[in-house]
């Protein structure tokens, strides 16, 4: 059986994550931790290299960041740290402001993080976490597909040896492709090294971390052989210690990119981060506490502002390392923490040896991992007309740019959503053989009894789809060969009626009754009940179930 400490969650909630404490899962916990460190410093290594940062700042967002989650958020297994999409958000919109690299520009991406945690604890302190639900699925599958074909795209000349040249992936993979010609042959061979190794492990043993092993042995290669003399370009010097804290500049001049900015990343984040923890709480069968989430994202971002780093965000393939690894609880990342304290402390030097190709290498695998064609082909299999908002999304990403493509996503989202409120399934309630009440898309001709005409609406009523839902009746009404006595409106599908809707449900019912047509309401839900009530719809001709309405109907 095993032994749990006595404090547990409920008592002390700013170690959700980490109580109760479970002695028997320390070591895999630590075991799990350290597995992390190994597959994700070379990770967010790379990361840098989208964001436009310094090295060491992606080995920052594995130190405090990740320890300011673990304390104050509430989920067990969700990592915060680097991500692609945010860095790729970074470089897109700040490149406006100041020169990628500059120290101006660093200061910008921990301005933009410091935004982001003012944003979410807003989002907390409003309980807003429910923002998350308009980035749909569908929107986030095209969103990270673009940015995907962004990242991969942008890292192809770095794999040659070139600098790379274009304002959007487009641009860029057709530069890179034109200057095939120029390509530096060293450079080339130790990215193909270096795919060839992450591709192996991935296939053969995807415990074993493919990527820092390429990065051990291109650091001992390049030290033992002077790669830097040889004309093969590496990272240079890495600073070691710990990072210090500072508030960012404010570049009043850019502040309209760095607030637009961070809207773009904290939409990201709220959607990426809560759709993960959710995943692994409902697998685990553990409750899900988003808006809690919401205070640890929101104290990461605060630790990754103040320490000189960029936006954190809620990784799924980190989340899954930790889990593959058999960590269960925010335990293994104050390991992973550990791990690269140490990094930080004692081993920064030979990264100064890397190769720059290995770091496009392992830049491309991550914009290519990202690519979801599994998930565009299930879209197009099962939901056509949400595969053309995801292939849209990622359009705008690759063509115009990441903040364009959060926009779109966003805007496609809430009119997918729209849509299906606007054109509801509606149904009309006929007889079986056996004398049962069963719904059918609605039509004329079909009627529950001779005259009575049984119309369901499975959408909340409201002023876009009240117009469809007049029209409807009176076309069933009037196409009907057979007169109709009485009209019963089933509304059991119906949560909501809105003040426009409820105008219109007065004049179906007045112009019903101008061709001597009884109208009659079955409602379920006291709240739609009321509003039937408050607009004097209900009446004495407001019935629980369909068939009392039309017992009563028969009667009359």
């Amino acid at each position: 059986m095993r032994r749990q400490i006595s404090i547990s969650a409920p008592t002390l909630p700013l170690l959700r994550g980490l109580l109760p404490f479970d002695r028997n899962r320390l070591v895999p916990d630590v075991v799990a931790g350290i597995t992390l460190a190994a597959l994700g410093i070379p990770e967010v290594m790379g990361y840098t290299k989208i964001a436009g940062t310094p090295l060491v700042t992606g080995l920052y967002t594995l130190l405090l960041p990740i320890v300011a989650f673990a304390v104050l958020g509430g989920s067990r297994h969700l990592v915060v740290a680097a991500d692609s999409a945010t860095a790729a958000i970074l470089a897109s919109m700040l490149v406006a402001v100041a020169a990628i690299g500059s120290p101006e520009y660093v200061a910008l991406t921990s301005l933009v993080a410091l935004a982001v945690a003012g944003m979410l604890l807003l989002a907390r302190v409003f309980r807003f976490g429910f923002l998350a639900d308009f980035l749909s699925r569908s929107a986030l599958i095209g969103f990270l597909t673009g940015v995907g074909v962004q990242v991969a795209g942008g890292e192809l000349a770095g794999l040659v040896g070139l600098s790379r040249e274009g304002h959007n992936a487009l641009a860029q993979i057709a530069s890179a492709l034109m200057r095939l010609p120029s390509t530096h042959v060293p450079t080339l061979a130790i990215s193909v090294a270096v795919l060839a190794a992450i591709l192996l492990a991935d296939r053969l043993a995807p415990r074993i971390p493919g990527a820092l092993i390429a990065v051990i042995g291109a650091i001992a290669f390049s030290a033992a052989f002077d790669f830097a003399g040889k004309g093969i370009a590496t990272i240079g010097n890495v600073p070691s210690g710990l990072p210090s804290f500072a508030l960012p500049p404010l570049h009043v001049t850019g502040i309209q990119h760095v607030l637009a900015c961070a809207v773009s990343c904290f939409l990201v984040i709220i959607a990426q981060s809560a759709a993960t923890a959710r995943a692994y709480a409902l697998r685990y069968d553990e409750q899900f506490t988003g808006n809690l989430d919401l205070v640890g994202l929101a104290a990461a971002n605060a630790a990754a502002g103040l320490t000189g780093t960029f936006v954190v965000n809620g990784s799924p393939t980190k989340t899954e390392m930790v889990d593959e690894a058999g960590g269960r609880s925010q335990l293994a990342h104050l390991a992973t923490a550990a791990v690269v304290l140490l990094v930080l402390l004692f081993l920064t030097r030979p990264l100064g040896f890397l190769p720059n190709a290995v770091l496009s290498a392992i830049v491309f695998m991550i914009g290519v991992k990202l690519i979801d064609l599994k998930g565009m082909r299930e879209l197009l299999r099962l939901q056509r007309d949400e595969f053309w908002i995801a292939l849209l999304v990622a359009a705008a990403v690759v063509i115009l740019s990441v903040m364009y493509g959060i926009a779109v996503a966003v805007i496609l989202s809430l009119i997918a959503h729209v849509r299906h409120g606007y054109r509801p399934r509606t149904r009309v309630l006929v007889r079986d053989d056996a004398g049962r009440l069963e719904s059918i898309p609605a039509q004329p001709n079909r009627v529950a009894a001779p005259g009575l005409l049984v119309y369901r609406f499975e959408a909340d009523l409201f002023y876009a789809n009240a117009n469809l839902f007049m029209q409807q009746i009176l076309h069933l009404v009037s196409a009907t060969e057979q007169p109709i006595r009485a009209v019963v409106l089933d509304a059991s599908g119906i949560d909501n009626i809105d003040y426009t809707a409820a105008k219109m449900l007065l004049e179906v019912r007045n112009e019903l009754a101008r061709r001597n047509i009884a109208f009659s309401t079955v409602a379920t839900f006291e709240g739609v009940l009321n509003d039937l009530r408050r607009y004097g719809l209900a009446d004495d001709h407001a019935y629980a179930t369909v068939e009392a309405a039309l017992a009563a109907l028969r009667q009359t």
